[in-house]
């Protein structure tokens, strides 16, 4: 057990409100409450942040890769460790690997890591994503039509029995290859369903909804988009308050004109939150990677194949806050909200992305340019730019 600590800040920010010369109590990895500088117990080590101010770890519920590792190609607690760490460099403090279309046999290696992750409590590691295979080849983009296919008993009954012990579990289906009826027993099991990759039709997305799916994968990218007789898949998730949208916010795959078009249609519940959708590059500076079989080259920010199409993004969370309030134009809060907050309120997890009584100690400390001082994942600093003494 280590010794509570006080960690002192010009600012922090809880996930709601931001708190002046601020003290934010930490105890057995867990958050106590945030305090002016002047009543913290003295019992309490100080702590005195290098940066400006502290906020709310990020929380990535779409990760294919990091730090040279792309998740579908070593499904392992070890590949699941260097893809945590890597984004730890950036300000993610939870996050999904995130599986895209493969076999049933990489599928189960997947979950087996997952479970394996969870029991040894890998820092960062939150649960898994499962972003296929049963998705519309129609809207496959860059994941391999070789493997989509429609879900079957045998698949069903493999996610239901494979959902316990992963931690979180959120799963992409398409319409065109899962039944309203799998939707219904997948989401009864414990699985977060998100709809995507599809070109389904606004009717059948507001019916999966109601049979319990829950989000949309990275709003606008392959799926149905809004039009002026039929409102697809784009139209569906906005116009439905509870249903959470990931969005990539990297100015690459959705413009910006259609974010703030975006941003201001969606209410609450449901919310648009912030997603990587990062490749094993991330953290790295290699210009070219295997997906699929397929070379993926790394370009002026870009992640495409041969002919173009976009495979994963070449940005991290940090980066995506930066961009949010510098080109976005987005308050720093909401900004903020949605790289933490909202995701981890999309997910179901109330003890990530904010700093309130019993929160994990999963917080960044930040400067005014937004630049990344450090890490911290249940109160232990995992990743800092410049070494400091404790």
């Amino acid at each position: 057990m280590t010794q509570p600590t006080a960690f002192c800040a010009d600012q922090i920010f809880d996930g709601n409100s931001m708190h002046e010369q601020a003290a934010l109590l930490v105890r057995d990895e867990q958050v106590v409450e945030i305090l002016p500088q002047s009543s913290v117990p003295s019992h309490f080590r100080q702590w005195q942040s290098t940066g400006d101010m502290i906020v709310p770890g990020f929380v990535d519920l779409q990760v294919n890769g990091g730090g040279g590792v792309l998740f579908n190609d070593e499904p392992t607690v070890a590949g699941i460790e260097t893809i945590c760490s890597a984004h730890a460099r950036f300000g993610t403090t939870a996050l999904l690997p995130t599986l895209i279309t493969d076999s049933a046999n990489v599928r189960d290696r997947a979950l087996a890591a997952g479970r394996d992750a969870s029991a040894a409590k890998v820092a960062g590691y939150l649960g898994l994503h499962l972003e296929g295979p049963h998705l519309s080849v129609a809207r496959k983009g860059a994941h391999v039509s070789d493997f989509i296919r429609p879900m079957d008993a045998e698949d069903l009954s493999a996610l239901v029995a494979g959902r316990d012990q992963i931690g979180c579990g959120l799963i992409t289906v398409a319409p065109e290859n899962v039944s309203a009826e799998q939707v219904r027993a997948l989401s009864k099991a414990g699985w977060n369903v998100s709809l995507g990759h599809s070109n389904c039709k606004a009717a059948d997305a507001f019916a999966y909804f109601a049979a319990g799916a829950s989000m949309v994968t990275h709003l606008f990218n392959a799926m149905s988009q809004l039009t002026n007789r039929e409102p697809g898949l784009v139209g569906a998730a906005l116009a439905t308050d509870p249903v959470y949208c990931g969005l990539i916010a990297d100015g690459i795959h959705v413009d910006i004109a259609t974010m703030k078009v975006a941003l201001r249609a969606k209410r609450d519940p449901g919310q648009i939150f912030f997603v990587t959708d990062a490749m094993s590059p991330t953290g790295t500076d290699v210009t070219e990677f295997i997906l699929g079989g397929r070379t993926i080259y790394r370009r002026d920010g870009r992640l495409t194949l041969a002919d173009g199409t976009l495979a994963g993004a070449d940005i991290d969370m940090m980066s995506m806050v930066r961009h949010a309030v510098n080109v976005l134009d987005l308050p720093l809060e909401i900004a903020l909200r949605m790289a933490s907050t909202y995701p981890a309120d999309a997910i179901g997890v109330p003890t990530k992305g904010r700093l309130g009584d019993g929160c994990d100690a999963d917080f960044l400390m930040l400067n005014k340019d937004l630049s990344l001082q450090s890490t911290w994942i249940a109160g232990q600093r995992r990743y800092e730019t410049e070494p400091q003494g404790a």
